[in-house]
């Protein structure tokens, strides 16, 4: 969605649905990381320029502005379901070879020829089938063409996250099932290297990429999470107003708060790539 976001889905067990309807907010809750990732994520795949993209799951378009800048492609199709992204992103985004589609996957749309590089930002988690997802996306490459997929790791070092959902449990017990890094169970190297070879992809290779996230003080870091757009902003708004302050203090004693109020952590997340 970068941009983790694919479409609204209810969670087994609970009435909480991930709410993905503004892009300007999710800018400010996951975007800014997301687009740190995106710069580390293009760099390390280390494409020709020239080539034909296709960014499924685009969000507000931070991967497809690291694209542009260092992957000097000749297009990007930039693609997501969730119509408030494409409008944050097309807004933002005047690059002549840039095009976007209000489209996810299952409708995915094909190129004559195929492309050279099908990608996605910490969105493949988001899919309701990982495995069908990535063979859609095999089938529109080109012969020699690549697939490839960013996802945070959220059972690990995604820190500011991973602080939020240990304090939320200890809050409501609803969170243990909302906990991201229970339902996105293949975000690790193991499970990412067997979704891709199962997906038909070959010469897959795999590398973690870290990135700071550094918060000016506890108002920054607490307040996309009140904005309702994500899983755990989603989690936030169906608490009462009493569990809310209960979360919010209990986060205030768990995090690395330092003394002039900053909070610096990492984020980390895999990055994979796979041929047909």
């Amino acid at each position: 969605m970068e941009n983790e976001p694919m479409e609204d889905q209810p969670i087994a067990g609970s009435l909480i649905e991930d709410a993905w309807s503004e892009g300007s907010i999710y800018e400010r809750y996951m975007g800014r990381w997301s687009r740190l990732l995106a710069r580390d994520f293009v760099t390390w795949l280390d494409i020709p320029a020239g080539g034909n993209w296709l960014d499924v799951g685009t969000g507000t378009g931070a991967l497809v502005d690291a694209v542009c800048e260092h992957g000097k492609p000749k297009s990007i199709l930039a693609c997501d379901p969730v119509a408030a992204f494409v409008d944050v992103a097309r807004r933002n985004i005047t690059d002549d070879r840039v095009e976007f589609l209000q489209a996810g996957v299952g409708e995915l749309p094909s190129r004559d020829g195929g492309f050279d590089m099908v990608i996605s930002n910490v969105a493949l988690n988001f899919f309701n089938d990982a495995t069908e997802a990535l063979r859609e996306q095999a089938s529109l490459l080109c012969a020699e063409g690549m697939v490839a997929a960013s996802v945070w790791d959220y059972a690990g070092d995604m820190q500011f996250l991973r602080h939020f959902w240990d304090e939320a449990k200890t809050i409501n017990p609803r969170a243990a099932k909302l906990d991201e890094g229970v339902r996105f169970s293949f975000c690790n190297p193991g499970a990412l290297k067997e979704l891709f070879s199962g997906a038909g992809l070959e010469k897959i290779r795999i590398f973690p990429i870290a990135v700071p996230t550094i918060f000016e003080n506890f108002d920054d870091y607490w307040s996309p999470f009140l904005a309702g757009t994500g899983p755990a902003p989603s989690f936030v708004a169906s608490l009462s107003e009493e569990d809310r302050i209960l979360l919010a203090d209990g986060l205030r004693r768990r995090l690395p708060v330092a003394t002039d109020g900053r909070i610096d952590m990492v984020a980390r997340a895999w990055v994979v790539a796979g041929c047909r």
